[in-house]
């Protein structure tokens, strides 16, 4: 899967992003301009000493990340948008874009794209969830449709043994 930020804005917020990425085998790709620099501590701190093992990518903006990805399935996630996230039917290879934490994705690059754009529902009096929480939800249902995909799914205790019933 394909996690793209169109300028991000909060350092910690990507950082979690980076992380929750290399945890699920995901790419980021960052679309400028960013608010902030990435050789800041608080990015490198939110995504621990995972960053280095992180597959990111920077863009100067949407159109040179057009260029050179010609043809990718990209959803959109916005607030504006009529269809819930579960409804989206995601493949592998595809790429999942979220906007800045201030004003989401531009309109401009929405209005052409109406069936792609997905939503989290939630109550009417609350504007937004948090950046990173909003990746996390729509990535791991995207990979959750795809049966995690090359991913493990068991844990095992450290010190103990679990009890047989």
């Amino acid at each position: 899967m394909h996690i793209i930020l169109h300028q991000p804005e909060i350092p910690a917020n990507t950082g979690n992003i980076g992380r929750t990425c290399v945890a699920s085998g995901s790419s980021l790709h960052l679309i400028e301009p960013l608010g902030f620099r990435l050789d800041e501590r608080s990015i490198k701190r939110a995504g621990m000493d995972y960053w280095d093992s992180l597959d990111v990518t920077r863009y100067i903006n949407y159109n040179e990340f057009l260029e050179k990805h010609p043809g990718v399935k990209i959803w959109f996630a916005t607030t504006k948008a009529k269809r819930v996230y579960t409804e989206a039917d995601f493949g592998m290879d595809d790429y999942i874009m979220f906007g800045k934490e201030s004003g989401g994705i531009p309109e401009e690059i929405l209005v052409d794209h109406e069936q792609d754009c997905i939503r989290i529902p939630m109550l009417n009096d609350i504007r937004s969830l948090n950046l990173s929480n909003s990746v996390a939800i729509v990535l791991y249902e995207a990979l959750r449709q795809n049966d995690f995909a090359g991913m493990r799914r068991e844990g095992e205790l450290h010190r103990l043994q679990w009890k047989m019933p």
